[in-house]
């Protein structure tokens, strides 16, 4: 069976989506989302937001216009993990756990934190002016969005390799001090598409937002047709030939044309095609291209309800990924329950017999749940809330009674039954090969040992 590639894709939460975004980063992992062997994260990182931006109505309406950027571009949630960073409370709890091991000298490595020292220092200020924590230890949060989702790839670009090969060197040590012989995380790879678009904006650089040169993704169409007439041309007139391998304004149609539509531009441009009838052609094509999506998106926009819904649920797929994977980790690193089974180091007959364990807790509302681990402490179960814990103690005596398990399998995780009703489910698993070993594991260790 074919594994399945994870991929995680980040959009920091500051600003208006503009023709670059799209063009560079959304479109181009909507479309690869697309591929069956692909399971793919895609989230909002507004907790990097608060690092570059302290306007909270400015990152409060960004998160809302990415958004309905991504669903309104054709992102299918039911396909992909679509979620807001801060609605996983496991990652700033990982991002803690990952500080405890991260090196300070890799931190004072990292590009940004280098750029704001040197910048101090040229002027004469002290090396750390105005520099946060926020910004110094980003890349641990940045490690922490990678590892906790396992992801095998980091779409990036250049300027963030360096942050990917930072979660590899943090995941390799805590793996190394707590792993015990096991890889907690999987190691990522930056993925780098040579072949996206870097979209210029209206002066010929870069399009971006600090440049204040961009062309706003889904504005009115007045409002694009007014921001392509401002594109920088040169002086030549109306049937003077046109130089588009030179042209910001060609550059732009190529991203957004067929091969066929950009090949006839080019020539309409080398016989002499003025700049203002080139610019028209931009907007009809952009127009175009984008009009659909700029209906959908102004819905979404209109029924932010409908967004919290969608990201509540992504918010619930995450969460059942990340939850059973930091409870893991919590115990790696020594933050065990007091009643779970304590570890000795003297090896008996018995301890050779080891075998899976029910750990019960409390979780904040008052309820009552517990889960199942494996001999080598993997969650099997996570059970069902309980209203008291006398409930949740016959549920798992009944479990170890020996009777017949109703396992039932749904896609990659499964239920267990009793009486007819479900009292506990799995996590995810990476694929159904995987899902059923973790059925038989389940049986095996619910199965009364015989003297």
């Amino acid at each position: 069976m074919t594994t399945r590639t994870r991929i995680l894709t980040g959009i920091t939460t500051t600003g208006t989506p503009h023709l670059g975004n799209y063009a560079g980063a959304i479109r181009p992992a909507i479309l690869a989302s697309r591929d069956s062997n692909a399971d793919s994260f895609y989230f909002l990182a507004d907790y990097h937001a608060l690092i570059k931006c302290d306007d909270p109505l400015r990152i409060q309406r960004s998160r809302l216009e990415i958004a309905a950027t991504w669903l309104a571009g054709g992102l299918d949630v039911e396909r992909v993990t679509f979620y807001r960073q801060s609605d996983i409370p496991e990652i700033p709890e990982l991002t803690w756990l990952l500080t405890c091991v991260a090196a300070k000298g890799l931190l004072n490595r990292a590009h940004a934190y280098k750029a704001s020292v040197d910048k101090n220092v040229e002027v004469g200020e002290d090396p750390d002016a105005g520099v946060t924590m926020g910004l110094y230890s980003y890349p641990i949060l940045m490690a922490a969005d990678i590892l906790m989702f396992n992801a095998h790839k980091v779409p990036v670009g250049r300027d963030q390799i360096q942050h990917v090969e930072m979660a590899r060197d943090i995941g390799q040590r805590f793996n190394h001090l707590f792993g015990q012989g096991k890889e907690f995380f999987t190691m990522p790879e930056a993925l780098i598409e040579e072949s996206v678009a870097t979209l210029p904006g209206l002066d010929g650089r870069k399009m971006s937002k600090s440049y204040d040169n961009t062309i706003p993704l889904f504005t009115s169409a007045k409002d694009m047709k007014d921001a392509i007439s401002r594109i920088v041309t040169d002086s030549r007139a109306p049937g003077e030939a046109k130089d588009p391998d030179n042209s910001h304004l060609f550059t732009l149609f190529q991203a957004f044309a067929t091969a066929e539509q950009s090949a006839e531009f080019r020539s309409e441009l080398l016989q002499g095609l003025g700049w203002g009838e080139a610019k028209n052609r931009l907007f009809q094509l952009l127009d175009s291209e984008l009009g659909e999506a700029r209906e959908r998106y102004h819905q979404f926009i209109e029924r932010p309800s409908d967004l919290e819904d969608i990201l509540q649920l992504g918010a619930s797929k995450a969460r059942a990924v990340a939850t059973p994977f930091l409870y893991e980790l919590r115990e790696a690193v020594g933050l065990r329950s007091f009643v779970s089974q304590v570890q000795v180091a003297t090896q008996t007959k018995k301890k050779a017999a080891k075998a899976a364990r029910f750990v019960s807790f409390r979780e904040e509302d008052g309820s009552f749940r517990f889960r199942l681990l494996s001999a080598d402490g993997e969650q099997l179960l996570l059970s069902n809330n309980f209203a008291d814990g006398k409930t949740a103690g016959q549920v798992t005596k009944q479990l170890q009674s020996g009777q017949p398990l109703d396992v039932r399998s749904d896609d990659l995780s499964f239920s267990v039954w009793l009486e007819g009703e479900c009292v506990a489910n799995s996590p995810a698993f990476a694929d159904s090969a995987a899902r059923d070993a973790a059925i038989d594991a389940l049986r095996v260790a619910l199965t009364p040992a015989q003297d």
